[in-house]
């Protein structure tokens, strides 16, 4: 399963270039969309690691290099950005009555936008930036931070920051490897092996601990 998912972000990249990188960077400001993989692809596809494919914009070729390099960076910082503030007018807008009927749709949980105010209360201001750069975590900021009404600027200030900074890193990993990204990627598939195992693992684990909270729950309604 991680395999076709990193081959069709992947594919989209390499067949739509800087407008794949923006859209898919703005799905993850508000679902998981393996934005790690996204941008270290982006910055292998800058160095010219993949011999036709180019970096266009807007009709223009950009020519391999450092010039590519900031435009993917900058399509995922900009894609991200936007996708972060529709997340915030989502949970601004609808606020927790909203997430009660239709949080299962945007993977926002009652269990999760606990979580998420709890890191919140933790941080403080700082749980934007924090979070965004913050695997997994980064995902699920944006609809609570509508939710729980975190100031609008310091908000996108947080978000464009933590963003930029997530962008050119990867981005700059991906450039880095240029022509090696070929072999890392083959690599790279024996750590998707050990995730999949891992989340078949979590989800074991979660189901087994539901069923004892059940039966726990059931053994003290008739112990009363």
């Amino acid at each position: 399963m991680l395999a076709s998912l990193t081959s069709s972000i992947t594919s989209l990249i390499g067949d739509y270039g800087v407008y794949a990188v923006f859209v898919l960077m703005a799905i993850d400001a508000v679902f998981p969309a393996a934005s790690e993989l996204v941008m270290v692809y982006a910055g292998a596809l800058a160095a010219g690691a993949f011999p036709g494919q180019d970096v266009v914009l807007f009709g223009w070729e950009v020519p391999s290099g450092w010039q590519a390099y900031v435009v993917m960076a900058l399509a995922g910082t900009v894609g991200y950005l936007l996708g972060s503030l529709a997340g915030w007018a989502i949970g601004a807008r609808g606020g927790r009555p909203y997430l009660d009927r239709h949080g299962r749709w945007l993977h926002v949980s009652p269990e999760r936008l606990q979580r998420a105010e709890r890191w919140f209360d933790r941080w403080g201001s700082w749980a934007v930036f924090i979070g965004r750069i913050t695997p997994i975590v980064r995902s699920f900021i944006s609809i609570p931070a509508g939710v729980f009404h975190h100031p609008l600027a310091r908000y996108t200030v947080l978000t464009l920051v933590g963003s930029a900074l997530w962008c050119f890193a990867f981005a700059g990993a991906g450039y880095a490897l240029g022509e090696s990204y070929t072999r890392f990627h083959d690599d790279f598939r024996y750590v998707e092996y050990v995730v999949a195992a891992a989340i078949v693992v979590g989800f074991v684990l979660i189901v087994l601990r539901r069923r004892s909270t059940r039966l726990a729950r059931r053994a003290e309604h008739s112990s009363r």
